[in-house]
């Protein structure tokens, strides 16, 4: 009987495994690009012809091959990083399998020249389909050029599946970027069909590190980058966190600048990733992208790089650690640098006199009697840095903070009281636009505040702040309500039971499916308790999904979207100014916790534009 079994030819098997290795011409740009770095090269220059299906060179100064390494690289699993399984849990270069070569070689055309720095000739060593055609010295400068012509030339089929110049162009982009971004001390030129795309030198020796990577981003993404950036810094005992995140206000519908490097090799983690966009949580809109430039460092030994051919998976010893040591760096960062648009408020004479004749605030903050609203009860959770400027009326030292009115909590700092601001400069005009809308002259142009979004806003924040400390102030029912609840609502609200007593809804579970409500928060007093009970229920169950994983935030947009939500009576004309001021209070002013804008500004420059002013 004839055998089924057989073993397949060298120059067959490697096509083969080509095809794990080499999927388009950014694949065979990587492997050369990670090459050169392994040899130690302080300058590269990638040279592609038709998005690189016909040609793709790399040029390096590193340290280059003698005769025998020059032949013996296009081995399958011949490399110089491994000696023993062992060694990979000590691996910080990029190759390591010894495959790369090897695959490029058995579906294109391949030239390479190599000398080491001590030698007076280099070897050239032409490839073609797995087969040694040529292998000769020949005189070069020290380093190594490897030209790869006519990729997948002996695959027709596989040749038929690339896309346009244009998308498989994109491709290489993409790899050459990850390269680059990790390694800023090397210079890159990159020219494609004889037109020079990208040049850029290497960072100094000496050059920080922040400044060498922002300087990359800059010089791969444009000069826009550099005022986008929040700096990220962590570091504890078996990681460290360094790079950059983009500014919320910068988030786009698209994915594109996401980057997480571990060891300087790039990789892809949607577990890490969940944890950047965590940190992001109600600044972006759910369906917007920040960017970020992340680089972990920690030791080879608690990773394993060796689950994919192409290496951009990895698996962590600990992930639950590197996940919380990421959120808190981001969320760090996020609270240690101003990243909201900065707003003037002091108004310009002739914007200040267009208002002359409008309502205004009193010099003096009301007093609040009993309205349905009551803004001093949605009192800031904290001061982040810097927001009270945005406040300041007149030059000069602030004066002195007015007392808290009605035993509650004002914002404090630099911001100056209601009535020294007016003796510079009168009051700020505010009023009032379709009952849904604030508007208030900028010195720069109009500021439009969503009422809704703004009370959202700061509910979220005192909801949080509630949920946080355990307890809340609960305004007494003169008359108890029992409220019977549907099976599935009932089981919510038993398991809720604790966080929304911390909210203020004094609850008691009365037999059945039946709750008793005794008290209800003081900036709901006046609401019907079932109907508010109804939409806080509503809310919570569009939030079921991430109770589990965030269940004080989830709770507290619930509790927020519940109170704007029943809000539709708009604050008197004396409350608008209270409400603008504890906006900007909050900790994020400019978003809702489903990160939606509160807030629009119109710049003078729009505004003559919009009426052709020329």
């Amino acid at each position: 009987m004839e055998p089924l079994i057989r073993l397949l030819p060298d120059h067959v098997a490697n096509q083969i495994a080509a095809g794990e290795v080499v999927q388009r011409p950014a694949s065979v740009v990587k492997e050369l690009l990670e090459n050169s770095v392994d040899a130690g090269a302080g300058q590269i220059t990638l040279v592609l012809k038709d998005a690189g299906r016909t040609l793709v060179q790399v040029t390096d100064d590193g340290r280059g091959m003698g005769p025998d390494d020059a032949r013996l690289c296009f081995e399958r699993h011949a490399t110089s990083k491994i000696r023993a399984a062992d060694d990979l849990a000590t691996l910080r270069t990029k190759g390591f399998r010894g495959e790369a070569l090897a695959s490029i070689a058995a579906v294109a055309q391949v030239d390479l020249r190599t000398r080491p720095q001590a030698a007076e000739l280099g070897t050239r060593v032409a490839m073609e389909g797995s087969r040694v055609r040529a292998q000769e010295p020949v005189a070069m400068a020290a380093g190594t050029t490897i030209a790869v012509r006519n990729l997948f030339y002996n695959i027709p089929a596989r040749r038929q599946f690339l896309k346009s110049d244009a998308v498989e162009l994109k491709h290489v982009l993409e790899e050459f970027q990850r390269v680059a971004l990790a390694h800023p001390g090397i210079g890159f030129q990159v020219v494609h069909n004889d037109q020079e795309l990208f040049r850029m030198p290497g960072s100094a020796p000496d050059a920080a590190e922040g400044a060498a990577l922002r300087q990359r981003v800059v010089h791969l993404l444009g000069r826009r980058y550099d005022e986008r950036l929040v700096p990220v810094e962590e570091s504890t005992g078996h990681l460290r966190i360094t790079g950059f995140i983009g500014k919320p206000e910068f988030a786009r519908r698209t994915r594109g600048e996401q980057y997480f490097f571990v060891n300087q090799r790039f990789i892809r983690s949607s577990y890490l990733e969940h944890a950047v966009r965590a940190a992001f949580d109600e600044l972006v809109a759910r369906d917007h992208h920040p960017a970020w430039f992340l680089f972990l460092e920690l030791d080879p030994a608690h990773i394993d790089i060796n689950i994919h051919p192409t290496k951009t998976e990895i698996k962590f010893r600990d992930d639950r650690s590197v996940y919380a040591v990421l959120h808190a760096a981001l969320r760090r960062a996020l609270g240690r640098f101003n990243i909201a648009p900065s707003l003037d408020f002091e108004p310009e004479p002739a914007i200040m006199s267009a208002f002359a004749g409008m309502p205004s605030v009193p010099a003096v903050a009301p007093v609040v009697k009993a309205p349905d609203w009551r803004p001093q009860d949605l009192g800031p959770r904290r001061d982040p840095t810097g927001w009270q400027q945005l406040f300041d009326l007149r030059d000069g030292p602030p004066g002195p903070v007015p007392p808290a009115d009605m035993g509650l909590e004002r914002p404090a700092a630099h911001v100056l009281p209601m009535g020294e601001a007016e003796a510079d400069h009168g009051p700020r005009p505010v009023f009032q636009m379709q009952g849904g809308y604030i508007v208030s002259p900028l010195r720069s142009g109009l500021m439009v505040v969503d009422r809704k979004r703004a009370l959202e806003r700061i509910a979220y924040e005192r909801a949080l702040k509630r949920l946080e400390q355990g307890n809340g102030p609960s305004q007494a029912e003169l008359f108890p309500r029992n409220i019977e609840l549907a099976p599935q609502d009932f089981a919510l609200v038993g398991e809720l039971l604790p966080e929304l007593r911390a909210l203020g809804l004094d609850l008691e579970v009365f037999g059945g499916r039946t709750i008793t409500v005794r008290g209800l928060p003081a900036e709901s007093m006046n609401d019907d308790p079932a109907a508010l009970l109804d939409t806080l229920i509503a809310q919570l169950h569009s939030e079921r999904g991430t109770l589990r994983l965030e269940r004080h935030a989830a709770i507290a947009r619930s509790m927020a979207r519940s109170v704007a939500a029943r809000s539709e009576e708009a604050p008197a004309q004396e409350h608008l100014r209270d409400l603008v001021d504890r906006l900007f209070a909050c900790e994020v002013p400019y978003w809702t916790p489903g990160g939606k804008p509160t807030l629009i500004t119109f710049g003078l420059d729009e505004l003559a534009q919009r009426f052709d002013r020329g």
